[in-house]
């Protein structure tokens, strides 16, 4: 099992913007230091939690702060911006990291940024699905392209001078492209399969209950099956909101203070996807009344806590309830202690990996 990073930090309104921003670098300047293989961030335009508003910039200023781990936007929402101003600022980033960075999208998930982008009576599934064909489109071909579609026409007839290089839209160094990543976020996510077909990888998200989690494997295996494609654990990320301690004392503290930021963040997830008809994703089966649905269930069943033998413990068993997967992506939170928010990376890193892939070598058939 490899080691990731994925983060769509949510942070208390107060705190200084440029503090927030300075720790977040931090995480992923420290997680290519601890060798985790990659590293994404989400963005948000309209909320002052989630406050990395461009996930392309925000990753461009970790370009020579790292040296080895993979940078990836988790994830570039597509009906908020023009398809080729994706295709340009992606192909770029992909050429400013040499080849090391993953490209996540999504429909986009707030709703307040629909609205501002004028959107949020749009169908965004389908938006999104023309963004990214036509994303994809441009950097398969030559201008002046002449892509029709709903949303977006993409032409350049009337300005192309090829003599003069004007034109032209970057194609990215990884080709044919960098590797898709989408994050599912729905039980049984049909978009998983419609993912795998296109040879995308799907990533699990945090705020998912392990039996929605365990759901997407069979819809990945689905997608592959249908283009003959091996699907391959390996291929999969599931993403964990995880904190390790010394100390028992101290990890269960931070975990579960109601001040703290585990149980802030689940706090905030909570009450928008609520607001927004989603609290199925918090339910432990789908006939669950709503009002069984409380904070301190989600937060026992999500939130991943101890000194790194427990922790190790339960991340086996928490793989042996949803299946095996390629990377564990530890879910960064907002660093109240800065120095237990760093501590508990360490501590991943070097007793609690360790220790979770020689249980899972032990139990490999020769």
């Amino acid at each position: 099992m490899k080691l990731g990073f994925f983060t769509m930090p949510i942070h208390p309104l107060a705190k200084d913007w440029r503090q927030s921003l300075r720790e977040d670098r931090e995480a992923f300047i420290l997680a290519d230091e601890l060798g985790f293989s990659e590293a994404l961030c989400g963005e948000h335009v309209t909320d002052r939690a989630e406050n990395i508003t461009s996930c392309a910039i925000f990753l461009a200023t970790l370009v020579h702060a790292t040296k080895q781990i993979k940078l990836g936007t988790g994830t570039i929402n597509m009906p908020n911006t023009h398809p080729a101003a994706v295709a340009s600022q992606i192909a770029m980033l992909d050429h400013m990291l040499d080849g090391r960075f993953i490209f996540g999208i999504s429909p986009g998930g707030l709703l307040s940024d629909a609205e501002v982008f004028g959107n949020l009576d749009a169908n965004r599934n389908e938006m999104f699905l023309e963004g990214i064909n036509q994303v994809l489109a441009i950097w398969a071909n030559d201008p002046p392209y002449n892509l029709k579609g709903k949303y977006w026409n993409i032409s350049v007839e009337r300005q192309f001078l090829p003599d003069l290089g004007q034109g032209y839209i970057a194609k990215p160094l990884q080709r044919p492209h960098p590797p898709i990543v989408v994050t599912a976020v729905a039980p049984f996510s049909k978009g998983v399969t419609e993912a795998a077909a296109r040879g995308w990888e799907p990533i699990s998200a945090n705020f998912l209950m392990p039996q929605w989690v365990k759901s997407h494997w069979p819809k990945y295996v689905e997608g592959c099956e249908r283009v003959g494609r091996p699907a391959l654990p390996e291929n999969w990320r599931v993403a964990r909101s995880i904190f390790v301690a010394d100390d028992e004392k101290t990890a269960k503290a931070y975990a579960t203070d109601p001040n703290g930021p585990y149980r802030y963040y689940y706090s905030q997830l909570f009450t928008k996807l609520k607001m927004n008809g989603r609290i199925e994703l918090f339910k432990t089966h789908r006939d669950q009344p709503d009002d069984e649905v409380t904070l301190d269930n989600i937060c026992d069943a999500l939130i991943t806590y101890g000194t790194p033998d427990k922790v190790a413990d339960e991340l086996l068993k928490y793989r042996d309830t949803v299946g095996d997967f390629g990377t564990l992506l530890y879910a960064g939170k907002d660093w109240k202690d800065r120095e237990l928010g760093r501590r508990s990376m360490v501590l991943l890193a070097e007793k609690v990996l360790p220790k979770v892939n020689a249980a899972i070598k032990a139990k490999t058939p020769a």
